[in-house]
């Protein structure tokens, strides 16, 4: 729970949306959802082990990246890792800087990193270290939720994203927050979007939700 609590706290630092499990039958349930980019899985866990969650997501056909987390360092416990499924593993204790490198490694999208700062929609940039948008040297500062939504709307262009899916990402699997909280962020964005005068639009599908073009 400690371990689980400090990485929880770091990626929120780093600007990933989390939503921790304490148990793997927990873990399990959320992610048989997909709706995650990626899951960080430790081994030790109470009511089901980590290998166990991987066969069982993988004979689901739960595609997610899997990286797996050990206390142990034998071959073996690799091998096995690897064959259930994971995608790549670390062995405890291990440093937060290869941690968040090999998160970002298994979640990058082929042809839509410029570096791992960056996103970038037709010269449109969007910045992770400055959390800001940028178009033709103008850029404007953007709040975490507003960078985050912008995150994903960048990476599914021309793609209507659903509210739902929205607050999945955003806020969490099991988050009570209401479509009228996305609305206001994304009028936000489209004024912040206005003030560099970029010529992309978050248009709005009535009753579903919103896409970037």
């Amino acid at each position: 729970m400690q371990l689980a609590d400090a990485l929880t706290e770091i990626l929120k630092r780093n600007m990933y949306t989390v939503d921790t499990s304490y148990d793997g039958i927990e873990g399990l349930d959320n992610a048989l959802t997909g709706v995650y980019d990626c899951i960080v899985l430790d081994v030790m866990l109470p009511g089901m082990n980590g290998f166990e969650i991987l066969r069982t997501l993988r004979k689901e056909k739960i595609s997610t990246p899997v990286l797996l987390l050990t206390a142990k360092s034998e071959i073996e416990d690799k091998i096995n890792g690897l064959d259930y499924g994971a995608d790549d593993y670390l062995t405890k204790p291990f440093v937060t800087g290869e941690l968040l490198a090999r998160i970002r490694a298994l979640t990058r999208r082929k042809g839509e990193i410029i570096d791992e700062n960056k996103l970038d929609y037709n010269g449109l940039e969007l910045n992770k270290s400055t959390c800001s948008v940028v178009w033709q040297g103008n850029d404007v500062k953007l709040s975490l939720k507003e960078y985050q939504i912008m995150e994903l709307l960048i990476s599914n262009p021309h793609q209507i994203l659903p509210k739902e899916r929205i607050i999945e990402k955003i806020w969490g699997y099991e988050s009570d927050v209401e479509y009228n909280n996305i609305e206001v962020y994304i009028s936000f964005l489209r004024k912040k979007l206005s003030v560099i005068s970029a010529p992309v639009q978050i248009k709005t599908a009535r009753g579903i939700g919103y896409s970037l073009e």
